[in-house]
């Protein structure tokens, strides 16, 4: 079986190494171009990139994949199967004709649950117990498609984005396989989607990750989860933007006002919000590197009663 793989994030590299050591042939990897990152803007490949040149598998990164000569590229290759793993762009129709056995999808939820571009981190920001991963068949609609198989995954209080997230593309990966060799072997027809229980999960805006300490302990416990490792929340501190990780709710009732640090020590960073208080592990000032609590205080002087925040 011929396979053209599109991916671009960190989760879509499970997928593909799963497919490097199967018995299937991947005839290409189409994913993102490289664009600018970091302070320096430094051009940088996508993370699927790398790891397909490393497997010599050529790579293809079109700007928009419906563009006619992408959309001739694709059919030069006469696909079998197109797997598609957090790619980023919705598939034109001219796309989804080409393979004889469709488009495979692998989401990080359980569909129709978070539909969308942030399944994982939306999950977390709802206080989600439990999420997983679906495979469908994809159609031109936003993760619209119906369903071949599901996984539950569990949630756990101290999960964020990118530990739950990498879980997540493990479990994804296998799920994949399983479901290509029932589409091999001609087992399965896929269940549709009820779309009346469908929900979705936008984009995280940076905006997003602005901390208003007078919300919940749990809400923003979530917030920093749900945006650990990226974007990261936020707050300020002296005029300069800090970003916080590694939070854990703590049960005390607030004895002081939303914002303020009611300890600062090596174990953390207690902050009171509006019903409670945040023990906060890790911390990130603007233009340095994310550190332990304890050792950003061995530089910096943040006392008791100090407020967070505009």
């Amino acid at each position: 079986m011929n396979i053209l793989f599109l991916g671009t994030s960190e989760f879509a590299c499970p997928s593909l190494e799963a497919l490097v050591a199967s018995p299937y042939r991947i005839t290409e990897v189409i994913t993102q171009p490289d664009r600018p990152k970091g302070r320096g803007r430094k051009l940088t490949p996508p993370p699927v990139k790398p790891l397909a040149l490393a497997r010599n598998i050529p790579v293809f990164q079109p700007e928009k994949l419906r563009d006619p000569s992408a959309v001739e590229n694709v059919k030069s290759l006469k696909p079998d199967l197109i797997v598609v793993v957090a790619y980023g762009q919705i598939l034109s129709a001219a796309v989804l004709s080409v393979p004889p056995l469709g488009c495979v999808n692998v989401h990080g939820s359980l569909l129709p649950k978070y539909r969308g571009a942030a399944p994982i981190a939306r999950a977390i920001l709802m206080g989600e117990k439990k999420t997983g991963v679906t495979t469908m068949l994809l159609d031109t609609g936003m993760d619209t498609g119906p369903i071949f198989l599901q996984e539950e995954v569990g949630i756990s209080p101290e999960d964020s984005l990118g530990s739950l997230q990498e879980r997540l593309a493990q479990s994804g990966a296998a799920l994949l396989l399983k479901t290509i060799e029932g589409l091999a072997k001609g087992h399965f027809s896929p269940r549709p989607q009820d779309a009346t229980q469908a929900s979705y999960a936008p984009k995280i805006l940076r905006e997003e990750g602005r901390i208003d300490w007078r919300r919940p302990a749990r809400e923003l416990g979530n917030l920093l989860r749900a945006l650990d490792p990226s974007p990261g929340a936020y707050s300020t501190w002296n005029g300069k933007i800090v970003k916080f990780f590694r939070p854990l709710v703590l049960e005390a009732k607030a004895q002081d006002p939303p914002g303020a640090v009611a300890e600062a020590a090596d174990q953390g960073l207690k902050i009171a919000t509006v019903d409670g208080y945040l023990l906060i592990r890790e911390i990130q000032m603007e233009n340095r590197s994310r550190m332990a609590v304890g050792q950003f205080l061995r530089g910096n002087r943040m006392e008791p009663g100090q407020r967070l925040g505009d």
